[in-house]
């Protein structure tokens, strides 16, 4: 079996970054023993590493690497804010046990969409975040093998979905306002869900 819109995928890879081959920096691993496990085309990896992938079969190995605006993006100076301190108090005092430099936060905007931040710098008044996905700016290189190519279980299908938000998909609405006939959702953002 070919990979193909709607099956579940299990590969192995290595995922370095950098220009140059001599210095890349390995970023992450999926081994046989703890794979990458995903359905195809319901928006859970990047695009471009499913146009990579498409196509190939149980036993394939693939290398390949993506530029910035196929990955993650460049890197965004905009995406730096400075954000009240007071937001980030309990009870109105500071949780300075749990913001710290360094820390990734998850949040949501003003539009209810959920993104993760992380803590740059802690001021008096402010803390400033950032908004850039750890790998913005980053050339991707990664090489791994296909180890399973099937039709999803109705349970494969129930994880994706809670890992990607519930409900339908990852766009969270329920599957009878957002399904086509394939059991995918017509509003165009990549989200997917099993009819009822």
């Amino acid at each position: 079996m070919r990979i193909s819109k709607n099956k579940f995928i299990s590969v192995t890879y290595d995922l370095h970054v950098g220009d140059d081959e001599e210095e890349r920096e390995l970023m992450e691993s999926a081994t046989k023993e703890s794979p990458l496990n995903f359905i195809f085309g319901i928006g859970a990896m990047l695009p471009f590493f499913e146009e990579k992938i498409s196509g190939l079969e149980t036993g394939s190995k693939f290398e390949f690497s993506l530029t910035p605006e196929n990955g993650y993006g460049e890197y965004n100076e905009d995406h730096l804010v400075d954000l009240p301190r007071s937001i980030f108090e309990v009870n109105g005092k500071f949780d300075d046990e749990y913001i710290k430099e360094g820390v990734t936060l998850p949040m949501v905007n003003s539009n209810g969409e959920r993104m993760n931040g992380s803590v740059i710098e802690i001021k008096d008044d402010v803390i400033v975040m950032d908004f850039n996905h750890p790998l913005a700016g980053e050339t991707l290189h990664f090489s791994g093998e296909i180890l399973d190519v099937h039709e999803p279980t109705e349970a494969e299908i129930a994880e994706m979905n809670e890992t990607m938000g519930g409900g339908c998909g990852c766009c969270g609405n329920g599957c009878d306002d957002c399904c086509d006939e394939d059991g995918c959702c017509d509003d165009d953002d990549g989200c997917c869900c099993e009819k009822k």
